[in-house]
Order: structure tokens, then C-alpha cells, then sequence
């Protein structure tokens, strides 16, 4: 079955942007790991986490095509609302300046540091850069692999575009992090957070709606229509959130 790339288009993108920061987060770990205890255990425990990763999704992907279509629809967009609306919380926040916003460089450093403090073990691989780059990876990555089966699994033909961009998003950062070799801080991260926070939200709702048997107007292209309403809801918050935590300041300060 061909794929209608421009009506799959939003669902590649939003895999595209949520697996982007979820590599990034994973890249800067493992460049830690790379400059403080070697490449072999940064390669070899990557390796190993991809590896894995697969396996899951070679594993448990072909159960899906068991469930009943509109069951997936229901249980996946719900969760995959509660995921954006998490992120798009922590977003809206960061922009409106009430939390801190996510450092990478900070992240490497402090990354670094508990990597030195670890004492090496003899043998030709460190255990512990290995499992550190393990972890890291296989934890952002099932994080990836939840987003694209999630975007993926609620319609017709957009496992492959939700695939594609998730692919696409690995080989960018993949290449960045060979190519610069340091921790990509300059990625404007909020940014990507809270657009993905947004599309994933939009996808969320339609799966739900869809589940339990909602006909949306437009069909698929309502998505468009529910993201520019969670867009244009979130950046209303930002200044409203901005503004109650300079009140609650100005009220501590007194």
C-alpha cells in the first residue's frame, strides 16, 4: 500500500522532533562517556542498546496487528496525550521562566564528573562507561520507540513515516555528535519540546476520538486543526504562568 506522504507528513514530523530531543539527551551523555572512560564503552554499550531496542520492536511490534484497530486507538492516544500534555507542561514552564530551562552543556559536565569519580576496573572493557552509555540509550530510545509506535499504530500507513522520521532523527544527531564531538547545548531543546509537546497532544486526542468512535471533521486533516489549537492555548499559558510567578516572587519579596 502506497503512503500519502503529505497527509502522513504530520506524523513524521512529530517523530522527527520528539526523537531528536530524546537523541540529543542520549548524545550527551555518551560523549561524556567517550571523553572520560573511552570509545570502545561508549560505542560498544550504544551498540548493545540499539540492539536491543530492536529486538523489542522486531518482538512486540507484530502483537499490535492482533488488536483490534480501535482499541489501539484508544489505549495509545490516551497515553500518548498524558506524554504530551507532560511535556508541554514542562515547556510552557521553561518558557514562561518558572523552572530552569535544560542545559546540555550543564548535563555533560555533571555527567562527567560522576564518570571520573567511578574508579576503573582491569579488563579491555570498562564496565561502567559501558552500562552508563547501555542505559542512557536503551532509556531514550524505548522513549522513541513508545512515540513512533504510538504515532504510528493509531492509522493506516503511518508506521513507516512515523519510522522515517525517527531514522532520520538518529542519523542527524548521530552525524552532529561525530562531526562536533561536543554536547549540541546550541539545539534550541524547549523549543522542540514544546512543539512536540504540542503535536504529540494533537495526535493523542485524535487516537481517543477516533477510539471511541468519533467522527472527526476532515478526518485526518483535524489534526492540523487540533494542533493549532493546543499551539495556540500553550502560548496563552506562557504569559499567564510568567506573570503569576512574578506575583508569587514579588510577594515572597516583601
Amino acid at each position: 500500500m502506497a503512503v500519502d506522504w503529505i497527509q502522513a507528513s504530520p506524523a513524521a514530523i512529530a517523530a522527527f522532533l520528539a526523537s531528536t530531543v530524546e537523541f540529543v539527551e542520549a548524545l550527551t551523555v555518551v560523549l561524556a562517556v567517550d571523553a572520560v572512560r573511552g570509545w570502545r564503552s561508549a560505542l560498544t554499550g550504544t551498540a548493545a542498546a540499539l540492539a536491543t531496542l530492536l529486538a523489542v520492536v522486531l518482538l512486540f511490534g507484530p502483537l499490535l496487528t492482533r488488536i483490534p484497530i480501535r482499541g489501539v486507538q484508544l489505549v495509545v492516544g490516551g497515553l500518548l496525550l498524558l506524554f504530551g500534555l507532560r511535556w508541554l507542561r514542562k515547556a510552557v514552564l521553561r518558557a514562561a521562566g518558572v523552572i530552569p530551562l535544560h542545559d546540555e552543556a550543564a548535563a555533560y559536565d555533571r555527567e562527567a564528573g560522576s564518570l571520573r569519580s567511578a574508579g576503573r576496573a582491569a579488563g579491555a572493557l570498562d564496565f561502567v562507561g559501558f552500562a552508563t552509555a547501555f542505559k542512557i540509550t536503551l532509556l531514550e530510545g524505548l522513549e522513541v520507540v513508545f512515540i513512533v509506535i504510538a504515532v504510528g499504530s493509531g492509522g493506516v500507513g503511518l508506521l513507516v513515516p512515523a519510522s522515517v522520521g525517527a531514522v532520520a532523527a538518529l542519523l542527524l544527531v548521530a552525524a552532529l555528535g561525530l562531526i562536533l564531538h561536543r554536547p549540541l547545548s546550541t539545539v534550541p531543546e524547549n523549543a522542540l519540546k514544546f512543539a512536540v509537546g504540542v503535536l504529540l497532544a494533537a495526535f493523542g486526542t485524535f487516537w481517543v476520538g477516533e477510539g471511541i468512535g468519533l467522527a472527526w471533521p476532515g478526518s485526518d486533516w483535524s489534526i492540523i486543526g487540533l494542533t493549532l489549537g493546543f499551539l495556540a492555548v500553550a502560548s496563552l499559558a506562557v504569559p499567564l504562568c510568567r506573570r503569576r510567578a512574578g506575583i508569587g516572587l514579588s510577594l515572597i519579596l516583601r
